[in-house]
């Protein structure tokens, strides 16, 4: 998988000085509103928490299958751990969050790593931008993934941020997740991918 890092690889995101949450989704277009917090983010599988389920942009991304999809995000708040890329159907069929390994402390269990999964259906990319150290303030991270040559109307893209280092959160458990919805029409010139037709 082929990523780069603007403004220096490997290391990530310093803070920038005021409060924001965890991670921003810039491309693809989010399917929830993001606030100046870049909040609601914590319930899996789309974002949204217990008392604020978020507002849809209503936005659908067309792309073609075969052809590379852009990522990118900016880390707003400094965690060490590492991202995830997936795609589904429906929201219903994407996969749970990352298995964690945790630490007992006084405080509650503590993360301590992540399982990475294969890269295979519904999972497109995972272990993204690993890191344990803040990197320089306004730092982009982007990936390009392969879209699956299907025919998909409401296919969810969804990012995870995985968080180790961290206590357990009511709504986010240790991750924290952006969604995209995407129109994906396939490539008559390129065989289906299918593996990720429904069964």
């Amino acid at each position: 998988m082929r990523y780069s890092i603007l403004a220096g690889l490997g290391t990530l995101l310093l803070m920038s000085g005021s409060s924001h949450a965890h991670f921003e989704l810039l491309e693809p277009s989010a399917s929830l509103v993001q606030d100046r917090l870049d909040d609601p983010q914590k319930l899996a599988p789309c974002g949204g928490t217990s008392a604020n389920p978020g507002t849809s942009t209503n936005i659908v991304n067309q792309v073609r299958g075969g052809d590379m999809l852009h990522v990118k995000l900016r880390e707003t708040i400094f965690h060490p751990g590492h991202y995830r890329i997936a795609l589904a159907r429906s929201a219903a069929e994407l996969p749970p969050d990352p298995e964690v390994t945790t630490r007992d402390t006084p405080k509650g269990p503590w993360s301590v790593s992540a399982k990475i999964a294969d890269t295979k259906p519904p999972i497109l990319a995972d272990g993204l931008f690993a890191h344990t150290q803040k990197a320089a303030a306004d730092t982009f991270w982007e990936t390009d993934v392969r879209v699956p040559n299907i025919n998909c109307d409401n296919c969810i893209l969804q990012l995870v941020q995985f968080m180790s280092e961290h206590g357990h959160n009511k709504d986010g458990d240790y991750s924290y997740h952006h969604c995209a919805v995407m129109r994906i029409t396939a490539n008559p010139a390129l065989p289906t991918d299918k593996a990720w037709l429904k069964p």
